[in-house]
């Protein structure tokens, strides 16, 4: 296998760091030649990029480059590019891009035919998906889930039968309510694994079944704190049946039977002929007066 290890930053590059997210020595030899290399790095934090490379005796050219200003400073990053300066992008912590910020970044760079090279490295989601046991070979990363419990609870029902293994990030501050939801969202015997403060000095993990994890959490107070990953495994195959009838509900709220068998064959290739059967059943039992007591 052939071996290229470039000594310094290529001119007109964008380069796409990922740095540690615990662990110092997780930063690769690469990784420090190149952020020690380049013209300027468009960094999430300059001050936390720069006490981390600090430690590595490193002082580099910096410029922030967060979700607030991303669209401003795009076009900036470009002329440099175009002028035949490397810039390194990274985060905070991590992999940037993977619910951090630069997608407009990388995105204007290769619309603009420049060169981007991704270089390996710490990726909190991936780290803890490898510990799991939880099956790997079709993933979804749905990074932060929604915040408030209500929506919350909505995107996990909607979620239930996902086929693939689900990873999702959460918060000190929320990974109670979202355990709660869980237990709440999920069949009991849904396998869930937490992974929390990876390769930090109190790094943990858990597997157990969607109940459980509340619990596990209430256990140990310190077992709320720091950063977690949260990976579900795969649920049960959808009932045919109950997915025509999740489909025609809300839309008979708003159309005629005829309308919605019709969005709803479209949508999933059935015969009209069968699900307007089944939309006019249902329409009938929500016309249908209560049963007397």
């Amino acid at each position: 296998m052939s071996e290229q290890h470039e000594q310094t930053a290529a001119g007109g590059t964008l380069y796409v760091v990922p740095t540690p997210i615990g662990n110092l020595s997780d930063l690769s030899p690469r990784a420090l030649r190149i952020l020690g290399s380049v013209d300027v790095i468009a960094a999430e934090d300059t001050r936390t990029t720069g006490a981390m490379l600090a430690q590595f005796g490193v002082r580099a050219r910096m410029t922030a480059l967060h979700e607030h200003n991303e669209e401003q400073v795009v076009g900036t990053l470009l002329a440099r590019l175009a002028e035949g300066q490397s810039v390194a992008l990274v985060s905070d912590a991590g992999t940037p891009l993977i619910s951090d910020p630069g997608y407009r970044l990388v995105g204007a760079v290769r619309a603009a035919d420049l060169p981007v090279i991704a270089l390996p490295g710490p990726c909190a989601a991936v780290a803890a998906l490898s510990a799991s046991g939880l099956p790997s070979d079709a993933f979804s990363f749905f990074g932060f889930p929604p915040p408030k419990p209500a929506a919350r609870r909505e995107w996990l029902s909607a979620h239930r039968h996902w086929p693939h293994t689900i990873v999702l990030y959460e918060s000190s501050h929320r990974i109670t309510g979202l355990a709660s939801d869980i237990a709440q969202s999920l069949e009991p015997e849904r396998t869930v694994a937490l992974a929390r403060e990876i390769s930090k000095r109190y790094e943990q993990h858990w597997r157990g079944a969607a109940p459980d994890m509340s619990d596990w959490l209430s256990a140990d107070t310190d077992r709320q704190r720091g950063e977690f990953v949260i990976m579900i495994a795969p649920g049960p195959p959808r009932d045919p049946q109950q997915h025509i009838d999740d489909l025609l509900r809300p839309l008979l709220r708003e159309l005629e039977p005829s309308r919605a068998a019709r969005v709803v064959a479209a949508a999933l290739g059935e015969r009209r002929n069968t699900v307007y059967r089944r939309a006019l059943a249902l329409a009938d039992d929500a016309d249908a007066p209560p049963a007397s007591e």
